[in-house]
C-alpha cells in the first residue's frame, strides 16, 4: 500500500475531506450571496425592491371573469347635491345628421368633484374696554384660529393649517411640496417657512392631546414598542413608536437605550410588552414579555439557507415548531379557552423548544441561535398561554413604516427643535385614526378653538 492509497482508505481523512469539502462549497454559496447583496445595495430601487424579485409565473392581472370577479363596487350616489346641470339633446343625430330628434327619457348621472376655490373671510373684529378693570377686551368668532391683529391680521384658516399638517406628517410631503401644493390646487401662495410655522403651531396646540396619549399607553393593558433609525441635523438618532390598543405614541431621541419606554411607562409597568427581543426590554421584570415570532423565524430560515449537510436539521425544527404554535393558534381562536389548556399547550412548545436548544452544537451560527433562544426559553408562547396576544410585533413595524418612507423622502428632521412638533403630530395623527375618527375635523376644531381639545373616544 503506497502513502497515496493509505491516505485515500484511512477513515478519518476521508472524513476530513467530506468537511472540507462541505466547508468550500458553504465558502462558495456565502461569496455568491454577498456578492449579491453588494450589487443589489448599489441599485437604486434597493431600498423598495423585493429580495427574491418577481414571481416566475405570476397570475394574469385585472379582475378574473365570471363568479370569481370579486364583489362589484361602483360611487355611491352623493348624498347632496350642489349644483344641477342639463344635458340637452344635440341639435342634429351624430349618426347621420338629422335633425329631428324626439327625446325619450330622462337619466341622471352624478359627479364628484373637488373644492379649488379659496375661501376669503373676513372677520370684524370688535374690540371695547372693561369699565370694571379697564383692560382691553375683543370679540372672536368660532371660525377664528387666532387672536391676533396688525402685522398678523391676514391668516390661513383652521382647514388649511391642518391640511399642511397631513400633508407633511402623514404623506410626507416637505414643506416646499406642500406650499406648491397649495398654491397650484387652490391658488394659495404660501411660503416655506409658512408651512414651518404652521406645523409649530398647530403642534404647541395638539401638546395637551399628546400628553393624554402617553397616559393613555401607560395604562394599556398591552404595549408593542420598536425602534428605528432617525436624523437629526444630518446626525443619527432614534425614533421610537410604542403601540397601544387606543393609542400610538412616538418620540425622537438621541440614544436608543430603554430610558425612553422607561420615562413613558416606568419601570414597575406591569403589562404585557411584545416587542423584538431587544435586550434593554427585559429590564422591565414587571412586565409579561411576549418575544415576535417573526425575527426568529427569518434568522431560522437564513442559517437555512446558508447550512450545509447536518447543519441544516436545527433551524428546520424551529420553523417547524415555531409554525405548529402558530397553528394551534389559529385553530382555537374562536374558541373560548379555558386556562389548563392552555397552559398544557403552552408547556409542550416550551418542552419541545427546551430540547432543541439544550442539545449541544457543532455549528457556530447553530449554537448561537440556541443560546439566543435558550435566554429567552419562556417568553417565545406566551402568546398560546394567554390568547389574544399578539405573537409578533407587527403593529409597531406598521406604526414605523410610513416615518421609515418619510424619512427617505426628506431625511428626517433638521433641528431637535423640530423633533417636538414630530413626535405630537405623528402620534395625534396616527392615534385619532386608529380611534376612527376624522383627523381634519379634529383638528381643524383644536385650531379653532381657544383652550385644549380632549380626544376623541
Amino acid at each position: 500500500m503506497d502513502a497515496e492509497q493509505g491516505r485515500t482508505d484511512c477513515p478519518r481523512c476521508r472524513v476530513l475531506e467530506q468537511r472540507v469539502a462541505a466547508l468550500e462549497a458553504q465558502v462558495h454559496q456565502l461569496l455568491a450571496q454577498l456578492e449579491e447583496a453588494h450589487r443589489a445595495g448599489k441599485r437604486q430601487a434597493a431600498p423598495f425592491r423585493k429580495a427574491e424579485g418577481p414571481k416566475p409565473n405570476p397570475k394574469k392581472p385585472g379582475r378574473k371573469s365570471g363568479k370569481d370577479y370579486g364583489r362589484h363596487a361602483e360611487r355611491a350616489v352623493p348624498p347632496q347635491i350642489d349644483e344641477e346641470y342639463h344635458a340637452p339633446l344635440p341639435k342634429e343625430c351624430p349618426q347621420c345628421g338629422g335633425r329631428r330628434l324626439k327625446q325619450t327619457e330622462l337619466v341622471s348621472q352624478f359627479q364628484t368633484e373637488i373644492p379649488r376655490k379659496p375661501i376669503y373671510r373676513e372677520f370684524h373684529v370688535h374690540v371695547g374696554t372693561c369699565c370694571d378693570c379697564g383692560q382691553r377686551v375683543q370679540g372672536r368668532h368660532a371660525l377664528q384660529t387666532s387672536d391676533a391683529l396688525g402685522a398678523a391680521q391676514s391668516q390661513l384658516g383652521a382647514d388649511a393649517h391642518a391640511a399642511l399638517a397631513v400633508l407633511n406628517k402623514e404623506l410626507g410631503l416637505s414643506h416646499g411640496k406642500g406650499a406648491r401644493l397649495f398654491e397650484r390646487m387652490f391658488g394659495i401662495k404660501i411660503a416655506r417657512a409658512t408651512s414651518v410655522r404652521s406645523i409649530f403651531r398647530t403642534a404647541k396646540r395638539c401638546h395637551a392631546a399628546y400628553q393624554d396619549i402617553r397616559q393613555e399607553i401607560r395604562k394599556s393593558p398591552w404595549v408593542v414598542p420598536d425602534e428605528t433609525g432617525w436624523r437629526v441635523g444630518g446626525k443619527s438618532a432614534w425614533l421610537h413608536v410604542h403601540v397601544g390598543p387606543r393609542a400610538t405614541c412616538y418620540t425622537i431621541d438621541p440614544s436608543r437605550d430603554a430610558s425612553v419606554t422607561m420615562d413613558l411607562l416606568g419601570i414597575d409597568w406591569g403589562g404585557d410588552m411584545i416587542h423584538d427581543g431587544w435586550a434593554p426590554y427585559s429590564q422591565f421584570m414587571a412586565a409579561w414579555h411576549q418575544q415576535c415570532l417573526a425575527h426568529p423565524m427569518r434568522r431560522a430560515k437564513e442559517l437555512l439557507e446558508s447550512a450545509v449537510g447536518a447543519a441544516k436539521l436545527f433551524p428546520r425544527q424551529v420553523i417547524d415548531l415555531l409554525k405548529d404554535s402558530l397553528a394551534w393558534r389559529d385553530r382555537h381562536a374562536d374558541e373560548d379557552l379555558s386556562l389548563p389548556p392552555c397552559e398544557r399547550a403552552y408547556k409542550r412548545f416550551t418542552d419541545r423548544l427546551e430540547g432543541l436548544v439544550r442539545r449541544p452544537r457543532a455549528n457556530v451560527a447553530n449554537r448561537r441561535f440556541a443560546t439566543h433562544l435558550a435566554n429567552h426559553l419562556f417568553e417565545w408562547f406566551y402568546f398560546v398561554l394567554k390568547p389574544g396576544i399578539d405573537a409578533t410585533n407587527w403593529r409597531a413595524e406598521q406604526a414605523l413604516r410610513p416615518a421609515v418612507v418619510n424619512r427617505k423622502v426628506w431625511g428626517g428632521n433638521r433641528t431637535w427643535p423640530g423633533t417636538r412638533p414630530q413626535s405630537i403630530l405623528t402620534s395625534v395623527l396616527v392615534t385619532i385614526a386608529q380611534r376612527g375618527a376624522d383627523v381634519l375635523n379634529w383638528l381643524a376644531a383644536v385650531l379653532r378653538s381657544p383652550a385644549p381639545l380632549p380626544l376623541p373616544p
